[in-house]
């Protein structure tokens, strides 16, 4: 309970001790309905305020949260309605505000274990969402890695067959450069003479 409600209920408890008594009764007083309604009217505002606060912490619980506000005004209507018809006996009077008290008490309570599994809830789909990415994270590293492995097996036979090819164009070379060193050291015939010929 918030210390204004406290406030508003002690404020009703002292308006009514300095109420005064009506002429010749030891037990009955006279009660300004004005002001006394202006003290309940603030309480009953007080509880949906309180109840307000908790619907900015967890937004998309509004319809639950809205739901304890309307019980607890409706606790405190009812409440209120005992009230107003038991302000001509002191005691009774007590005991309504004691019973209203209660009630409050009770509401906010209610309210108050909504909004708690309001927010277990809240965090349990966090979580799921978090396990849910992480499987989707994991199955796209997999697959990437398997991308990798596979385009790295490719590259790897690409250089392999570009080796191959390499090697045996510098055998060819090899080959070539040989039979070019044999042509070279053969000595060259000279061409025959007329003279010879005759």
């Amino acid at each position: 309970m918030s210390s204004r409600i406290e406030q508003l209920i002690n404020e009703i408890d002292e308006y009514i001790e300095e109420c005064k008594f009506k002429a010749f009764s030891n037990t009955e007083i006279i009660v300004n309905k004005d002001e006394i309604q202006d003290l309940l009217g603030e309480l009953r505002l007080r509880i949906p305020d309180e109840v307000k606060l908790y619907q900015k912490i967890i937004s998309n619980q509004d319809a639950i949260i809205s739901d304890a506000q309307a019980q607890a005004q409706e606790m405190l209507a009812q409440a209120t309605a005992q009230t107003d018809e038991l302000v001509n006996e002191h005691e009774i009077m007590q005991r309504a505000y004691a019973q209203a008290n209660e009630v409050v008490a009770q509401a906010q309570a209610q309210a108050q274990e909504i909004i708690d599994r309001a927010v277990a809830e809240a965090d349990e789909v966090r979580k799921d969402a978090i396990h849910y990415t992480d499987g989707m994270l994991n199955n796209l590293q997999m697959v990437v890695g398997q991308t990798m492995d596979e385009a790295q097996g490719r590259f790897q036979a690409f250089m392999q067959t570009m080796q191959s090819t390499y090697d045996v164009v510098v055998s060819n070379r090899e080959e070539l450069a040989g039979s070019l060193v044999t042509m070279e050291g053969q000595p060259q015939q000279e061409p025959e003479t007329d003279e010879e010929e005759q």
